[in-house]
């Protein structure tokens, strides 16, 4: 079981490890039917995941959030656990 709130850098190593062999899951319907009406793919996503900055964990609908961000795109993951996190929602940045 994850002790949330994590660091940012704890989140961003724990991204890191779960892009290197873990899960990474989309939230259905809410996050395809964003990614597909801006035109963001999952390759995008873990792109920001990968190169992005995490911001502090916000507590939201019962579970910790975390945006990565980078000056072109914002991805708002949550962690199921240590070996798969969901994105939650993306967006770009204006």
């Amino acid at each position: 079981m994850l002790a949330e709130p994590l660091r940012p850098s704890d989140a961003k190593k724990l991204i890191r490890e779960i892009l290197g062999g873990g899960i990474v899951t989309y939230s259905q319907p809410h996050a395809e039917e964003r990614m597909r009406q801006r035109h963001i793919s999952t390759v995008d996503c873990v792109n920001v995941l990968r190169g992005g900055v995490v911001s502090e964990g916000e507590y939201e609908n019962g579970s910790w959030r975390y945006r990565v961000f980078t000056p072109k795109m914002c991805v708002v993951i949550r962690f199921e656990d240590e070996t798969m996190l969901e994105v939650v929602t993306a967006w770009r940045e204006k």
